[in-house]
């Protein structure tokens, strides 16, 4: 038996919105944007097209749902975005305008920053050391 984690739920106020700020920000693509009833849709986006874990982009639709956007893990970091490219892919965001909530920093395993996604939502920028 083979298991793996396809989706992470990314909770938001609106479809289109998120849409735009992943692809425009961090250079997600779109792997599929089908309707359904009710005007949800499954929205997937992943880093690439290849990536083995992706966003499932869930518009909130109960208060409980809309109370937990851009605090889905209770304040920690949720979401970690590998780079093989930190100080460009660093340079491109913050020419974009991200709310970086530290200057990168080097750690035992890598090069990190913590920036905020349009919800305010914590992410980790990194770029992990290869080990040899």
């Amino acid at each position: 038996m083979q298991n793996s984690l396809s989706f992470i739920t990314y909770l938001c106020d609106d479809y289109d919105k998120a849409k735009d700020w992943l692809s425009a920000t961090l250079g997600f693509v779109c792997l599929e944007d089908t309707a359904l009833e009710g005007g949800k849709r499954w929205l997937r986006m992943a880093a690439t097209e290849d990536a083995q874990t992706g966003l499932l982009i869930a518009k909130a639709s109960s208060p409980e749902q809309i109370s937990a956007i851009g605090k889905q893990f209770g304040g920690r970091v949720g979401f970690f975005l590998n780079t093989d490219s930190f100080d460009q892919m660093y340079a491109g965001m913050f020419e974009k305008g991200v709310k970086f909530r530290e200057v990168p920093r080097e750690e035992p395993y890598g090069k990190v920053v913590v920036f905020e996604d349009l919800y305010g939502q914590p992410w980790d920028l990194l770029q992990l050391k290869v080990n040899k």
